[in-house]
């Protein structure tokens, strides 16, 4: 009874303030590896402090990154992981590793080799995947799939072991900038037997995490302060040094492109992290696993291998667990 009364107030879009009884003491976290590329916009970053402070909900084992087309190479995301680590007081504890700059085909035929272009990422993927728990690991991929389906190719086995939820998509329209940097790793893990759920993006429509947003205005009202003290300062990507990730999250909300007046932007990654944790903040809906043609989705309704999909997102509800955990966090331990 507890657990639906509370699960009402936060789809009310009230602040839950007593968000370390979210989880009984019986609960288990959620082992989580996060995949991102971190420097492309704003939504990884927010992911990411999200994900931190939840630390009564996740279990992290660790980040890895991979590069898109925005953002520069992988040192460029890589750094850019490593500021939001340092400004929630994670980094000393938690794994970072960098993955892949190439796509999935051009990497491909190097798995054999001792190392390859994601090889540190890759082999952390398959040996956290390896590990014995009550609950597979949660393979959290928010930008290309290039890390993920290189460790599904190299160890197969690890299929069996995992979960993956990975933030992209349009479907069943096309396009989309996740799935357009690796088109050739999403077709793999398709036609892989591996549990595979997607959150879907759908830009423009309000059926996607693209109405996940926040503005200017609420970020600037909201976040000055928020977030633990850093151990040391850090230099943003914009310049300026910060000691907060609250401070940190104005700074690129100020400094990015945005699609209004407003200064709105959308969270998507964010969203990816939130129904994980309350899958009641969106709806699922079982299909069978279609495949990309020349940038189209293809129905393959024959397909005895099924995926997950997510759609219609509790902005609200999301948001407001958000900006509630921006103040009332709890830090991921080792």
């Amino acid at each position: 009874m507890k657990n639906i009364f509370i699960a009402l107030i936060i789809g009310m879009g009230i602040p839950l303030l007593l968000t370390s009884c979210q989880n009984s003491p019986e609960s288990k976290k959620h082992r989580v590896l996060l995949d991102s590329d971190a420097n492309n916009e704003l939504d990884d970053q927010h992911a990411m402090a999200y994900l931190f402070f939840n630390g009564d909900v996740f279990d992290v084992v660790g980040i890895t990154v991979n590069t898109t087309r925005n953002g520069g190479n992988i040192e460029g995301h890589y750094k850019e992981a490593r500021r939001v680590m340092d400004l929630c007081n994670v980094y000393e504890s938690m794994p970072l590793f960098r993955g892949a700059d190439a796509s999935f085909e051009e990497i491909r035929p190097n798995l054999d080799k001792a190392t390859y272009d994601g090889s540190e990422a890759v082999d952390f993927i398959i040996e956290e995947a390896h590990k014995k728990a009550d609950e597979k690991l949660i393979l959290l991929p928010v930008g290309k799939l290039t890390n993920i389906a290189l460790a599904l190719e190299k160890d197969p086995s690890i299929a069996s072991k995992v979960r993956i939820v990975w933030l992209g998509s349009n479907y069943p329209y096309a396009g989309e900038y996740n799935q357009d940097n690796d088109e050739g790793s999403l077709n793999y893990i398709l036609n892989v037997d591996v549990p595979f759920e997607i959150v879907l993006v759908r830009g423009g429509k309000l059926t996607g995490t693209a109405a996940v947003s926040s503005n200017r205005a609420e970020i600037n009202s909201i976040m000055p302060g928020k977030g633990p003290l850093a151990n040391k300062k850090v230099i943003g990507r914009h310049g300026d040094s910060f000691d907060r990730f609250g401070d940190y999250s104005v700074s690129l909300y100020n400094n990015i492109q945005t699609y209004d007046e407003a200064g709105t932007r959308p969270l998507y990654d964010m969203a990816a992290i939130a129904i994980i944790k309350d899958p009641s903040w969106a709806e699922t809906k079982e299909i069978p696993a279609p495949l990309l043609v020349d940038g189209e989705w293809e129905e393959r309704p024959d397909n005895p291998r099924k995926i997950i999909i997510w759609e219609n997102f509790n902005k609200e509800a999301i948001m407001g667990d958000f900006f509630d955990r921006m103040e009332n966090y709890v830090l991921v331990t080792p």
